[in-house]
């Protein structure tokens, strides 16, 4: 059996986006939870999914490690009976750290995010960790499209074929780098609003992963009482002389190791490793 069907979903409405005054409850920087806002539609998304027939209900679903995503993916993961799985390739996207400024932020293994969520399940190995230098365009829809192409594969192997509806909680440029790989069309114009949901089908024999889906829907926040809010795209970054301006590291990080980065290959059986 094949993944058929791949549900992507922003998080919920941010915090931060509500008041200055917010605490990160993981101490983690640049890491806010849900506003009241945010709650209710990380409910409204899992009583979406509940809505529909079984035979359509995602069987599986990874979370980025950030509290607000986890946060979102929880209410769905808790009412469809999935265990929750931390995937660090879903992680936030940060343009390029600026020179001696340091690195980005990464959030904690699931094994130490359980003390959180406890319904975390620690047995799934994230396959892939983003550079903490950050990433330009080009290098966010690179990670996306060959994260995809081990990830679909990965599942099938992994769970023996018992799985043929994904879905995956992530972060805005994250969701869109995503859409467009799979649909094969890196200049698709698209913005993603808080909580909405792409669906992505299959093409009838096709084996292989990116370019390989039908949109069915793109960022639809229909099941949403009072919208998805601050949507988002790429054309909103800031750029300068043609190039996306530089982010900030964190402070004390200068000295860090940024690793690991990329696709954890030793994770992956050689059935899967053909496809990447």
């Amino acid at each position: 059996m094949t993944i058929e069907t791949i549900y992507i979903a922003r998080h919920g409405y941010r915090m931060n986006w509500v008041t200055n005054e917010w605490h990160s409850v993981t101490g983690l920087p640049r890491d806010p939870p849900l506003a009241g806002r945010g709650l209710t539609q990380a409910q409204e998304l899992a009583d979406h999914f509940l809505s529909l027939p079984e035979a359509e209900r995602p069987t599986i679903l990874l979370s980025s490690p950030y509290y607000r995503c986890l946060q979102t993916a929880l209410p769905s993961a808790q009412k469809l009976g999935l265990p929750l799985y931390i995937e660090h390739g879903l992680s936030e996207w940060y343009s390029h750290a600026a020179p001696g400024t340091g690195l980005h932020p990464r959030p904690a293994s699931a094994t130490d995010l359980r003390q959180y969520f406890p319904e975390i399940d620690d047995s799934w190995q994230s396959i892939y960790y983003s550079s903490r230098r950050g990433e330009d365009v080009p290098e966010v829809h690179d990670r996306a499209n060959e994260f995809m192409r081990a990830l679909v594969p990965y599942i099938e192997h992994k769970f023996g074929g018992q799985h043929k509806r994904v879905l995956l909680v992530s972060h805005a440029a994250t969701v869109i780098a995503l859409t467009r790989e799979l649909l094969g069309d890196r200049e698709l114009p698209l913005r993603v609003g808080c909580c909405t949901i792409t669906e992505l089908r299959r093409k009838p024999g096709e084996a292989r992963v990116p370019g390989a889906w039908e949109a069915i829907r793109l960022a639809d926040g229909g099941h949403l009482k009072d919208g998805p809010g601050r949507d988002w795209g790429f054309q909103d970054i800031a750029v300068r002389d043609g190039k996306v301006i530089d982010d900030v590291g964190q402070p004390g990080t200068e000295d860090e190791v940024d690793e690991p980065v990329g696709l954890q290959v030793d994770l992956l059986a050689a059935e899967v490793a053909v496809h990447i």
